[in-house]
Parts: structure tokens; C-alpha cells; sequence
């Protein structure tokens, strides 16, 4: 592992993942040795430090995980996930000991994390990481960069951004497939994307006209075909339209990027947003209406986990 770490850049994935695992290290050998009960500030600014081993683990399994499972290796990735989700439990559930002061207690779990970390990082030094060394390519490898710098790291990375930063996954397409920024759609898959929404989009291009909207099955506010390619000073009852040309040249000179509104409507309660659209260089490019019906969502409470759900 060391030998093929050394012929490694400063920049590739697995030598950062290797940079936060000393740092990871340095964490717990301090939550270790700190006595909760006689420094408790610098215990808990350790602990939240060692929090962004949330980074670490997202990388992992959303940028690093899809790359190796094509060489089926589905059962080390779905055993680390749920290593990483044990591991996430645990931290949530001393961030709630520390609020309460729960020193004792603390303590005890401290240790199960300490060693739960410990065991994870000598499974990614010892196992994983060499193997997808001697098995992704140097394609593969730059991918990865592009998606990690996205998500993030723990600690300060000079980046050094790869020549190609265009460059897709190989997979399977479809000939009428249209790339995107992140990933690869058909216009039929956009279609019922769009058409299963269940929020109400309007798109009016720079030119004040409607060029799109999404035509779901339970649309709040009625919207036919007629409308597309019309002024959108026309689309708007008279009273409100000095109102939506306010915004839109708020939207225009950059004063303003978004705008929003709640109504009761026909005993729901409707939010509305206007969000400017810009391009790279935040030339304006037109607007985007989302009406939604959040009466259900505003009556929300406590919490119900995807693992609560049940057919």
C-alpha cells in the first residue's frame, strides 16, 4: 500500500482520503486523552471537527462506491455503508449526551467510536483503497476528482483541477440521450420526469415570453398550450401585473434573484417563488415560476425515517 501511495500526485482521490485519515486519527487520539469533565469547550470543538467525517463518507459512497461496484464488488460497498451509517448513529447520538452533559455516558461512547473509526479506516487501508488503485484507471480516477471537489473534504485541498473536465461516464445510452452537467437523460425520461413533479414549474426566457411548463396530472393553477410563446405581462390578472413586471426588472438588473409569495387557495395553502436565471457569466436569462401545494408539508411533525416506512 505504501509503495503504490508514493507513486501517487497530492491531488488523487485515495492520497486525500489517506491526508483526512491521519487527521481522523489525530481527533480521536485527542478525544481520547481530553478530559470531558476538566476542558469540556475544547472536548466539544474536537468532536465537531471530527463531525466532517461526513465529508469523507458521502465521497466515498456517492464518487468512489459506484466506480468499484462495476468490478462487482457490491457486497464491500454495501457492508461499509452500513458501517458508515452505524458510525453516523453513534455521533449522532453523543452530539445529544454532550448537549445534555451527560459526561458518564459520554465516555462510555467515545470509546465504541474510537474503535468503530479505527476499524473502518484499516478496512479502506488495508482493502479498499489498494484495490481500486490497481483497478480504476487514470479516467476513472480523474472523474472522481471532478465529483469529490463537489462534495468536499475535511480539511483545505489545493485542487488541481483535471485537463478534461467534460468528460462522461461510459455507459449504456440510448441514442437520443441528451448529456447534461451531471448525468444523461432521454426526452422521455424528461417528460414524465417533468410531467411527475409535484410542484408547478413556468419558464419565461429573457425575453419576457413563456417558452415551458410542466403539465402534471394536478397542476394548482391551470395552464394550457396557448400560453407558450405569449408576453408574460398577458399571463396575469390585470391587478397583479405591475407587480410581476416589478420583479422581473428587479430580476434584470440584479438587484433581486428571487421572490416569493403564499396564498390560501381553495382551502390549500400555496407557496410561489420566482427565481431569476442566470448563465456562468449572471447574464440574465429569464425566470422560473414554482407553485406548490404545501398544506400537507406546513402540518408536518416530529420526523418519519425512510426505515419507518411500510407498504
Amino acid at each position: 500500500m505504501k509503495y503504490l501511495i508514493n507513486e501517487l500526485n497530492d491531488n488523487h482521490p485515495i492520497k486525500i482520503y489517506l491526508k483526512e485519515n491521519i487527521l481522523i486519527k489525530d481527533f480521536l487520539e485527542k478525544l481520547k486523552n481530553i478530559s470531558i469533565h476538566d476542558d469540556f469547550e475544547m472536548f466539544f470543538s474536537i468532536f465537531n471537527n471530527l463531525c466532517e467525517i461526513e465529508k469523507h463518507y458521502v465521497r466515498k459512497e456517492n464518487q468512489l462506491f459506484p466506480f468499484i461496484e462495476k468490478y462487482g464488488w457490491n457486497t464491500t460497498t454495501q457492508y461499509m455503508w452500513t458501517f458508515h451509517d452505524q458510525i453516523r448513529e453513534e455521533l449522532k447520538e453523543i452530539r445529544i449526551k454532550i448537549e445534555k452533559k451527560d459526561f458518564e455516558d459520554i465516555t462510555f461512547s467515545i470509546k465504541d467510536l474510537i474503535d468503530n473509526i479505527n476499524h473502518m479506516i484499516l478496512l479502506e487501508e488495508t482493502t479498499l483503497f489498494p484495490n481500486a488503485i490497481n483497478a480504476l484507471s487514470s479516467e476513472d480516477w480523474d472523474e472522481i476528482s471532478i465529483g469529490d471537489k463537489e462534495v468536499g473534504y475535511m480539511m483545505d485541498v489545493e485542487y488541481i483541477h483535471p485537463k478534461d473536465d467534460k468528460k462522461r461516464r461510459k455507459i449504456d445510452l440510448d441514442n437520443d440521450a441528451i448529456y447534461f452537467e451531471e448525468g444523461y437523460l432521454t426526452p422521455k425520461q424528461i417528460n414524465l420526469i417533468f410531467k411527475h413533479l409535484p410542484i408547478d414549474i413556468t419558464y419565461v426566457d429573457e425575453n419576457d415570453k413563456v417558452i415551458f411548463y410542466n403539465n402534471g396530472d394536478e397542476r394548482i393553477f391551470p395552464r394550457s398550450p396557448g400560453i407558450i410563446g405569449r408576453e408574460v405581462k398577458f399571463c396575469h390578472p390585470p391587478k397583479s401585473v405591475d407587480n410581476v413586471l416589478k420583479i422581473l426588472e428587479e430580476f434584470k438588473q440584479g438587484s433581486k434573484d428571487n421572490a416569493e409569495f403564499w396564498i390560501n387557495f381553495k382551502d390549500n395553502f400555496i407557496h410561489i417563488r420566482f427565481f431569476a436565471i442566470r448563465d456562468k457569466d449572471k447574464n440574465y436569462k429569464g425566470v422560473m415560476e414554482i407553485t406548490q401545494n404545501v398544506s400537507d408539508i406546513k402540518a408536518l411533525e416530529g420526523e418519519r425515517r425512510i426505515l419507518d416506512w411500510q407498504s
